[in-house]
């Protein structure tokens, strides 16, 4: 919320400092939880030694609207590519189809190659699974049971990179006005 309300020349800056951002000095930290104090006069008494990076930035990025995520990304695609890149990679993971609805998953599927999706359903859990063999037909679904069963062992780094390719597949056809993922801040209006 606050990101989304902050001018949008800073929006971009912001986000790259929360990216870039590691570990910072317990003592920083105290001085500026004195401050936040004596302006709002409520502060949690946690211990905040980690603070930023990559994954916070994500975390914040996925509750903001799509107008305020799309011009953070652009502006640090044109800034940091490789740091805009990590970004894009971790904002929609796999598990998170999920929350796409029939419609869009029906989408998806006809986009993705089946040895594929075998391979990006083979380290989920039963709750991906499901999402994705409902919105299958009867047979279909048998079918790629079948291969994900006679596919055996598969290294991680296999099932992840197939499971990156579907999201890229989700993001292209989001960016094309396809499909929509829902996010935090954004009412969906049916008409």
């Amino acid at each position: 919320m606050i990101l989304s309300s902050l001018p949008h020349e800073i929006q971009s800056d912001v986000a790259k400092r929360i990216a870039t951002m590691d570990r910072t000095s317990p003592e920083v930290l105290r001085e500026v939880e004195r401050v936040l104090e004596k302006k709002l006069s409520t502060i949690s008494s946690e211990d905040f030694t980690a603070a930023g990076g990559v994954e916070s930035i994500v975390e914040i990025l996925n509750m903001v609207d799509r107008s305020t995520e799309k011009t953070i990304v652009e502006s640090l695609e044109e800034d940091d590519p490789e740091l805009a890149e990590e970004i894009k990679k971790r904002m929609f993971v796999f598990e998170d189809i999920v929350l796409l609805d029939d419609r869009a998953i029906q989408k998806v599927l006809r986009e993705v190659d089946t040895a594929e999706l075998a391979k990006a359903l083979k380290s989920v859990d039963s709750e991906v699974q499901d999402k994705i063999f409902r919105n299958m037909s009867k047979r279909a679904s048998t079918l790629l049971k079948e291969d994900m069963d006679y596919m055996g062992p598969i290294r991680l780094k296999d099932v992840e990179e197939a499971q990156q390719r579907i999201v890229a597949i989700i993001r292209k056809l989001e960016e094309q006005g396809e499909i929509v993922v829902a996010r935090a801040g954004e009412e969906e209006l049916v008409v």
